[in-house]
C-alpha cells in the first residue's frame, strides 16, 4: 500500500510540474495553469498520503510564495483567519486533558456501566467517544487515546484482540470519533477548514451553537444510532462481563483546573450568539489558560515536545489552497458550468440538497475529508446563485459530503487508529460503505427535512 501511495505522489508531482510548465498564450492563462498545478500539488500529495500533512503543506506554502502566482498575502490569508487559531488553542486543550489524565478518567468512569452485553458495550463505546468528542478537540488525539482504554475493556469482556467482537467495538470509536466530531465545530479538522474558507472567501462566520443545533440532531445523533445496529448486525459476540476495577482515585488538583477550563471554554462556544466572541478566539484563550503557570496544565518549557503542530500549518496550507482557487479565478475557469452539470437548478430544494450532498461526498473520495471544504469553499458563490440559497447553506451542505465516508483513506486519522489498534482497513471499508448507502437512502432526507424546519433553504 505504501509502495502504491509513493508511486502515485510521483505521478502528481510530476502531472503538477507539467501544468506548472505548460507553455501559456497570454499570462491569465499562465496564472491559471500555474495556480493549478499548485492546486494539483498539494490536493493530490495529500489525497496520496504517502508525506506527512504538515511536510506537503510547508512545501505548497514555500512553493506558492517564491513562485509569486497570487500575492503571498492571499496564500497566507488562512494564518489570519481565527479559525486557525482555533486549531492552535484545540491542539493544546488535547493534550492538557491527555496529560491532566481528565480524559482517561472520563472515559472509564463511563465504561464502567457498560458490561452487561455487547450491546450496552457499543452503546457505552459511542457514549464516552461523543464526550470526547466536545472536551478533546482533536480527532487523533481521542483515538490515541481511547485505543488503550478499549483493549482493557475489551480484556474485560473477554473480547479478544482481532476477534470480531473487538473490531465492532473499535470501529463504533474511530467511527464515531470521526461522524460526531464532524457536527461539532472544533472537534475536526475538517470542520475547521469549512468554518475558514467561509471567514477568509466570504466574511460568513459559522458560529458554535448554530453549527451543533444544524448538524447533531441527524449527523450524530441519528447516525450513531443507525451506526451501533450496524455494528451489532456485524460483528456482535457474547461477553463474559469479567470483573474490574469499581472505582477510580479522587479527582486530582489538575483535574478539576482542566474540567474548569473545559467548562468555561463549552459554555463561552454555546453562547457565541450572545456575546459575539468568535469560536478560535475562545479557543486560543482557553489554550493560553493551559500553559499558565500554577494554573495550566502544561509546562511552558515541555510545550514544543508534547503539543504537535503540524496540523496547524496543514490547515493554514488548505486555507491557502482555497484562497489561492479564488484569487486565480479557477473556480471560474475550470468548473464553468458546473452547477449545470450537476443538475441544481432554483425552486427545487429537496433535489438540489441531494444533489450538493453527492458532489460534496463524491469531491471528499478525491480530496480525502479535509481537502473537500477547501476545494469546494470558491464554488460557493456559483452554487448559491443556481440554487437560489444563501452561501451560508451552500457551505454547510458541504459538511454532509465529508461526513458520508466511502473509504477509510479518506480519514487520515480513521487510518491511524486502524493501525494502531491491529483492525485491517477492510473491516473499516465493508462498514463505511454499507453505513454511507444507508445514509443516503435514510439520514439524507430527514437531514432536508431538519433543515427545512429550521429554514435555512431559500436565500
Amino acid at each position: 500500500m505504501h509502495r502504491v501511495s509513493q508511486a502515485l505522489s510521483v505521478l502528481v508531482a510530476l502531472c503538477a510540474l507539467t501544468l506548472f510548465l505548460w507553455p501559456a498564450a497570454d499570462p491569465v492563462q499562465s496564472t491559471t495553469l500555474k495556480a493549478t498545478a499548485l492546486v494539483v500539488f498539494a490536493v493530490g500529495l495529500w489525497a496520496c498520503a504517502a508525506l506527512p500533512e504538515y511536510l506537503v503543506a510547508l512545501a505548497f506554502l514555500f512553493i506558492a510564495a517564491i513562485t509569486a502566482v497570487v500575492p503571498p498575502e492571499v496564500v497566507f490569508s488562512g494564518f489570519t483567519t481565527s479559525t486557525l487559531w482555533l486549531v492552535f488553542g484545540g491542539l493544546i486543550m488535547a493534550e492538557a486533558v491527555r496529560a491532566s489524565g481528565l480524559g482517561l478518567r472520563l472515559a472509564s468512569r463511563l465504561l464502567g456501566a457498560f458490561s452487561g452485553s455487547y450491546r450496552q458495550a457499543l452503546i457505552g463505546t459511542m457514549l464516552v467517544t461523543t464526550v470526547l468528542c466536545f472536551v478533546m478537540p482533536a480527532t487523533v488525539a481521542r483515538i490515541l487515546l481511547m485505543i488503550p482504554i478499549l483493549l482493557a475493556f475489551c480484556d474485560r469482556l473477554g473480547l479478544a484482540p482481532g476477534g470480531r467482537g473487538f473490531i465492532g467495538i473499535m470501529l463504533a470509536m474511530l467511527l464515531g470519533s470521526f461522524q460526531i466530531g464532524a457536527a461539532i465545530l472544533p472537534a475536526n479538522i475538517p470542520n475547521l477548514v469549512l468554518a475558514g474558507s467561509a471567514e477568509s472567501l466570504y466574511g460568513v462566520q459559522i458560529l458554535y451553537l448554530e453549527y451543533l443545533k444544524l448538524h447533531f440532531p441527524v449527523q450524530a445523533l441519528a447516525k450513531a444510532i443507525l451506526t451501533l445496529w450496524l455494528l451489532e448486525k456485524m460483528f456482535a459476540e457474547p461477553v463474559t462481563a469479567r470483573q474490574g476495577p469499581d472505582s477510580l482515585p479522587p479527582m486530582s488538583a489538575a483535574q478539576w483546573r482542566m474540567a474548569a477550563i473545559l467548562g468555561g471554554a463549552l459554555a463561552l462556544w454555546a453562547t457565541d450568539f450572545i456575546h459575539h466572541l468568535r469560536p478560535g478566539w475562545i479557543g486560543l484563550g482557553a489554550g493560553l489558560a493551559c500553559l499558565l503557570p500554577r494554573v495550566g496544565l502544561i509546562n511552558i518549557h515541555e510545550f514544543n515536545e508534547r503539543v504537535k503542530l503540524g496540523p496547524f500549518f496543514y490547515i493554514g496550507a488548505v486555507l491557502g489552497v482555497g484562497a489561492m482557487i479564488n484569487a486565480a479565478e479557477l473556480s471560474t475557469t475550470l468548473f464553468a458550468g458546473l452547477p449545470a452539470l450537476v443538475g441544481l437548478a432554483a425552486d427545487n430544494d429537496f433535489v438540489n440538497f441531494h444533489l450538493m450532498s453527492m458532489l460534496s461526498t463524491v469531491t471528499a473520495m478525491f480530496a480525502t475529508s479535509p481537502g473537500q471544504p477547501a476545494l469546494l469553499g470558491p464554488l460557493a458563490g456559483e452554487l448559491a446563485a443556481a440554487t437560489g440559497w444563501n452561501v451560508k447553506t451552500i457551505l454547510l451542505t458541504f459538511a454532509i459530503g465529508f461526513s458520508t465516508i466511502l473509504l477509510p483513506y479518506q480519514v487520515p486519522p480513521v487510518i491511524v487508529g486502524l493501525y494502531a489498534a491491529g483492525v485491517a482497513p477492510r473491516h473499516a471499508a465493508r462498514v463505511f460503505l454499507i453505513q454511507a448507502a444507508l445514509t443516503v437512502l435514510l439520514l439524507w432526507p430527514l437531514n432536508y427535512f431538519w433543515w427545512w424546519l429550521l429554514g435555512y433553504f431559500g436565500s
